[in-house]
């Protein structure tokens, strides 16, 4: 009886476990779970891409035109499931370029495994394959069409394709990837801004604008335009008084300076560092820290119909500051209330909005900011610059479900140590490892001598 319970006991196990077996491929074949354990979570989407996807309300079909020999299309395919699992009616279908030479010649396909996006009617092209390209296809998908960003030129403004240190070139080259194109407006050439621009850019003029420019911006503003003013300390005589009696601001005399920006390493008062925001739509979740190299403070002048919302803002340690500074000595510069110099807090950056008066559009927007430098080739990569300028333009063209989050690195792929840590690192595996494997081997020969 004991044997007989022994083998039954026995051939139980068997059936469960073949049963467990089963169970197993079943629901594998059924479900799927994916799981990322990268540190910082890089093997999956970044919250960019997700929020880019989010805005994408309907299907989207990507068409591979990859070859079926070789591992290309298994590589696709894999990549794009990152984005199938954030949004389950984004598919992906393969095209044998080789079958229909024409039809590609037609459509202009050249490299094996492009991409085209369709969506709404709408389609993107696409020959790379990495997260920051098609997420940034996705994202022009979703604006519904190329905006037309104009940038006032001739009055020494920042260049919006240029590569020298004050100019916007690194930038706007982040913006067309986007899907805003970035077009010069000089008034010399034109006496109004040209129909069907979506935003108008004055880049810290330093010459003063002609009355006709004047006039132009104006009556831009006045028929429902979008516009970003970047402005700069000393820049208080340029006949652009009638543009900020139409947004009811005005810039106050002197450059920012902060007192705690010692304590942050910044070796001129003159550069303002901010890692807190006041709220709104535009630095609502924005956690990065920002640097801006020269600041005027800028103040509400008059009532407007216009919703005046701050977005900048300087510390409780800073002032403006009249008396010039010299960085090659040391700075003697203090708080002079009696000199007019106005204590910190203060605004320099304005987000304003109202009804649109033109009937094409519900609403109109305009930031001012003084500081231009920011967004420059030489400071753009600092902290969170980009962003923000991102966030700024989105903000402006009505992109609200665009505002982005900055694209995420690997926080552990640098190794910071000491200079005596790495000594202890290098001794450990130059010698100290070694010599263990050393002893290691010899004792295990002598161990097998004496056996």
């Amino acid at each position: 009886m004991a044997g007989f319970l022994r083998h039954m006991n026995g051939w139980l196990f068997a059936l469960a476990l073949l049963a467990s077996a089963g169970a197993v491929g079943y629901f594998t074949a059924r479900y799927d779970h994916v799981a990322d354990w990268t540190f910082g979570g890089r093997a999956s989407l970044s919250a960019e891409s997700r929020a880019v996807l989010a805005a994408l309300h309907g299907p989207v079909e990507i068409v591979s035109y990859a070859n079926p020999q070789g591992s290309l299309r298994h590589t696709v395919a894999s990549f794009i499931e990152r984005y199938h699992r954030a949004k389950p009616d984004l598919t992906v279908r393969f095209v044998d370029p080789q079958q229909d030479p024409a039809a590609m010649r037609e459509l202009g396909i050249t490299v094996d495994g492009a991409l085209i996006l369709h969506y709404q009617g709408r389609e993107q092209r696409l020959d790379e394959l990495d997260e920051r390209s098609l997420t940034n296809a996705l994202e022009r998908l979703a604006r519904g069409g190329e905006r037309i960003v104009a940038f006032v030129s001739g009055d020494g403004e920042r260049r919006p394709n240029d590569k020298g240190n004050a100019d916007l070139g690194s930038f706007v080259a982040q913006l067309e990837g986007r899907g805003m194109r970035a077009v010069p407006l000089s008034f010399s050439q034109a006496t109004a801004v040209p129909q069907h621009t979506d935003l108008v850019v004055l880049a810290s003029p330093e010459l003063a604008l002609p009355d006709g420019a004047v006039k132009a911006l104006t009556d831009y503003l006045t028929n429902g335009g979008n516009l970003l003013w970047l402005t700069e300390p000393g820049n208080d005589d340029l006949h652009l008084a009638p543009l900020a009696d139409a947004l009811g601001i005005r810039v106050l005399p002197g450059v920012l300076v902060d007192g705690q920006g010692a304590a942050l390493g910044l070796k001129d008062p003159r550069m303002l560092a901010l890692g807190d925001y006041p709220k709104h739509a535009i630095t609502r979740g924005f956690t990065l820290t920002t640097l801006f190299p020269q600041v005027s403070a800028l103040a509400l002048a008059a009532r407007t119909d216009w919703q005046v919302a701050p977005f900048l803002r300087s510390s409780t340690q800073s002032w403006t500051q009249f008396k010039a500074i010299d960085n090659a000595q040391a700075s003697t510069i203090a708080y002079d209330a009696a000199a007019g110099e106005l204590k910190g807090p203060l605004d320099f950056g304005f987000a304003l909005s109202r009804l649109s008066p033109s009937p094409d559009k519900a609403e109109q927007r305009v930031v001012v900011i003084g500081d231009g430098d920011f967004l420059s080739n030489t400071f753009l990569g600092n902290g969170g610059n980009r962003a923000l300028g991102e966030r700024i333009f989105d903000w402006l063209l009505g992109d609200d479900a665009l505002v982005q989050l900055p694209p995420r690195g690997a926080p552990d792929r640098v190794l910071q140590i000491s200079q005596a840590q790495l000594s202890s690192v290098t001794l450990g595996f130059l010698v100290v490892l070694p010599l263990l494997l050393l002893a290691l081997g010899s004792g295990i020969a002598w161990r097998r001598r004496r056996a």
